[in-house]
């Protein structure tokens, strides 16, 4: 598979935005309203706006730019009637009441996909993380894998769905579980890729949606597992902790990853955000998000809605998704 080589460690940040009516805080497929402008762009549903960064050195550049493109998204969705929120899910609508994007991508796998397909109602964040050769992204893609659920943990803002509490902290992982290809990648990548393809399962590994997996086009690990943050001081800590371990992992050497471990640690992490007890990533025990030291508070956004029920929640998402 071609690998476009780019800079190691340079990033790339996708959030992954609700569409409000201002009034009622009702999501409203009104994507087309956005588009247009660098950095915005569709994803599944018409309620959901997507907002890219170029291509950045630091974490905190990646803030700016997503701080940018936040404001810019405030400006549009005002001068429409309209409110962007972030978060892992909308507190109360029904997914399978949303509309799709009318494009031909989307609406083929939705036909594929079904009643999993009309549930993916919720909301992430990507990071890309710059990489120099295919075998090097693998190589930290391996040593990453057993992280990512403690950034699933700190990451966890999804308590609600579709009006009821629903006992995870992260049900957008729950969510995505739904569908094929979720999880850990295969160790055998490029293989299990192009096997896929030739049955014709996919068109390519960009409608393979694993938490984590190299994006050849780009020259980058691209980073799925998280939640998207309200606090855009959130997302910059957890695009930071993500880039300071794929540094450490750059050259060092890593042997496959657990997958049955990594599924274990991923479903309590869902359940159970910081307060999950979580194999540790380099011994044989068991530790919480605080044990580690990641550099992070340990805890989620999730407890903050949950201390304030649905509605009141709704409302705080959306006030405390703009930058100030």
């Amino acid at each position: 598979m071609n690998w476009t080589p780019s800079q190691p460690l340079t990033l790339g940040v996708e959030e992954e935005l609700m569409i409000l009516d201002a009034a009622t805080l009702e999501l409203v497929p009104r994507v087309h309203d956005f588009l247009g402008r660098d950095g915005f762009k569709t994803e599944l549903f018409a309620t959901m706006l997507e907002l890219n960064t170029p291509v950045c050195q630091t974490p905190g550049e990646a803030g700016e730019r997503l701080r940018e493109l936040r404001a810019e998204a405030a400006r549009a969705a005002a001068a429409n009637g309209l409110a962007i929120a972030a978060g892992g899910s909308h507190p109360l609508a029904v997914p399978e009441d949303q509309e799709l994007v009318d494009e031909p991508r989307y609406l083929e796998f939705a036909e594929y996909a079904g009643v999993s397909a009309r549930r993916q109602v919720v909301h992430g964040l990507h990071v890309h993380v710059g990489m120099p050769d295919q075998a090097t992204c693998l190589r930290v893609l391996e040593g990453l894998l057993p992280w990512l659920p403690f950034v699933l943990a700190l990451s966890a803002n999804s308590p609600y769905f579709a009006g009821r509490e629903t006992g995870l902290l992260s049900t957008r992982a729950q969510v995505l579980g739904e569908l094929p290809r979720h999880g850990a990648p295969p160790v055998e990548w490029e293989a299990a890729v192009e096997r896929m393809v030739g049955l014709g399962l996919v068109d390519d590994f960009r409608a393979l949606h694993w938490d984590v997996r190299p994006h050849p086009l780009y020259g980058t690990l691209e980073i799925r597992i998280a939640d998207q943050p309200t606090a855009l001081e959130r997302t910059v800590e957890l695009v930071a902790v993500l880039h300071r371990l794929c540094g450490e992992l750059l050259d060092g050497d890593s042997a496959p990853a657990d997958r049955a471990l990594y599924e274990e640690a991923r479903w309590a992490a869902a359940h159970y955000g910081p307060r999950a007890r979580l194999p540790h990533p380099r011994e044989d025990r068991l530790v919480t998000v605080a044990e580690l030291e990641l550099g992070l508070e340990p805890t989620c956004e999730a407890d903050r809605q949950l201390g304030l029920g649905p509605e009141a929640a709704l409302a705080d998402i959306v006030e405390r998704s703009w930058p100030r």
